[in-house]
């Protein structure tokens, strides 16, 4: 058994323990909001939003992207579990502007194995065996923070099944601050309308 494996499950005993009544949680969300956000782990919604269990939807992916999955969790977020008002935070420093779709595509080609970067760019091990498979992802990378918040509410705001009247807010959280930036233009995209 790896030590990570051992924490994981030494901390979840230690939880176990003090659970309490969460099991009682509805499955609705308390709060009814959902926020998409980066899968970086600085990143702690429920301590920078103020959430406890039971409270909010989080729904996380690379860059915290407006997928076409990150949209389907918002759309049954919504439709069946009673969301009103939807948060897309992005963050500073985020690794999905160190590299483009055309790098990633490259490394993966080299090889499966972990890649490393420098003051030089991205580098591969080299071993093992690569595949061409990842050119039928769109990665999602992009240069500009403030312009991928827009691009991620509009995307949201225009696809056909999200009702107009859920509100849609972009901000950015600082990884140095701990503070949400609000991005006014992605903001005023999200606006609801009735």
């Amino acid at each position: 058994m790896s030590q990570i494996l051992q924490e994981v499950l030494s901390a979840n005993q230690a939880y176990v323990e003090n659970f309490g009544d969460k099991g009682a949680l509805p499955l609705p969300p308390s709060r009814q909001f959902a926020i998409l956000t980066c899968m970086d782990a600085r990143l702690d919604p429920a301590k920078y939003a103020g959430l406890a269990e039971g409270d909010t939807h989080v729904i996380r992916n690379a860059g915290g992207r407006a997928s076409d999955d990150a949209i389907r969790s918002l759309v049954i977020s919504y439709k069946l579990l009673g969301t009103k008002e939807w948060f897309v935070i992005h963050h500073t420093d985020c690794g999905m502007q160190l590299f483009t779709d055309q790098t990633i595509r490259k490394l993966l080609a080299s090889s499966l194995k972990t890649s490393s970067i420098d003051e030089n760019g991205w580098h591969d091990s080299g071993e093992g065996e690569g595949s061409n498979g990842a050119e039928f992802i769109d990665w999602l990378t992009f240069p500009d923070l403030a312009e991928s918040v827009v691009i991620d509410v509009r995307r949201i705001r225009n696809h056909p099944l999200v009702p107009k009247e859920i509100p849609i807010y972009g901000f950015i959280y600082d990884v140095k601050t701990g503070k949400l930036i609000e991005v006014p233009e992605a903001t005023a995209i999200g606006k609801a309308s009735v």
